[in-house]
């Protein structure tokens, strides 16, 4: 099984063509994609009553991956707002009851300076014992993770942990981008984020609206028909294969999701009516 969706569901607007409040936006996504990334979880430890109404808005198949919050992978600027990691590990564990049967996953995504070394290495067994049973993915963004040094040992790491692996489109921009290594450590679920392709903007972390032109990326034809064929590989070794565009600080990745799927041949057929409530 492939699922094929966005991160959020706010900005992207192709996708309300016509006039829909913002409360109303995840239902109507719900009749494009039949997965959607939750990035709200990564600013703050949401509410449950979020999580509730997100539940259900969306159909009953619907997959939530939902990312960890920035302090438990360790973008937090300052102290947490919580006593002690015990404490914040607790609260968004908690803050996940109400997805139930439809959380495909909490993503890990760790910053670039969170390099290969023991304590990282010691740190990520403790975040995995601490989540339990829930499903979690890991991803990395420094480049020593996969050195060929390390490659096939941290593979044989995420497999050992049960980590399922989050396989990342992005520029090769130096120790802080990591390659395509598309080797899925779970045997149920695999996760693939398309972060676009954009060097110049991957670099230029300093500049003040870096984060606006970070993912400001359009994949063309032949780099979807590459990854078409990747996808369907992957498919081969993992009963469902999750993948995510996060392109958008152009608009471009729900226009890309949906040619994706197309391209793919897949048809999703119990995604929720359209809905079009106005404000």
């Amino acid at each position: 099984m492939i699922l094929i969706g966005v991160t959020g569901w706010g900005d992207h607007d192709t996708l309300y063509t016509n006039p829909i409040s913002p409360r109303e936006k995840l239902r109507s996504y719900g009749s494009h994609f039949p997965t959607v990334e939750v990035d709200a979880s990564f600013y703050a430890v949401q509410p449950k009553r979020n999580a509730e109404k997100w539940v259900k808005d969306t159909p009953d198949s619907f997959q939530f991956i939902v990312k960890a919050y920035q302090g438990m992978t360790g973008h937090e600027r300052g102290d947490i707002p919580f006593q002690d990691k015990e404490e914040m590990f607790a609260a968004f564990k908690e803050s996940l009851k109400p997805y139930r049967h439809k959380l495909a996953m909490v993503l890990f995504q760790f910053p670039p300076w969170f390099d290969c070394q023991k304590q990282n290495v010691d740190y990520l067994r403790w975040c995995k014992a601490k989540m339990g049973d829930i499903p979690c993915a890991l991803e990395f963004r420094h480049q020593s993770w996969f050195l060929p040094a390390y490659k096939d040992k941290t593979i044989q790491f995420m497999t050992e942990e049960g980590w399922i692996h989050s396989i990342c489109d992005e520029p090769q921009a130096g120790a802080g981008s990591i390659p395509i290594v598309l080797e899925p450590t779970n045997e149920n679920k695999v996760l693939v984020r398309f972060h676009g392709r954009n060097t110049h903007g991957w670099q230029k972390k300093n500049a003040e609206n870096w984060r606006e032109v970070r993912y400001l990326y359009r994949y063309n034809e032949h780099e979807l028909i590459q990854w078409a064929n990747w996808i369907k590989e992957l498919e081969k070794k993992c009963k469902t294969v999750y993948a995510v565009f996060n392109n958008n600080s152009g608009g471009d990745a729900a226009d890309n999701a949906k040619q994706f799927i197309q391209m793919l041949n897949i048809e999703y057929k119990d995604l929720a009516p359209r809905q079009l409530e106005l404000f």
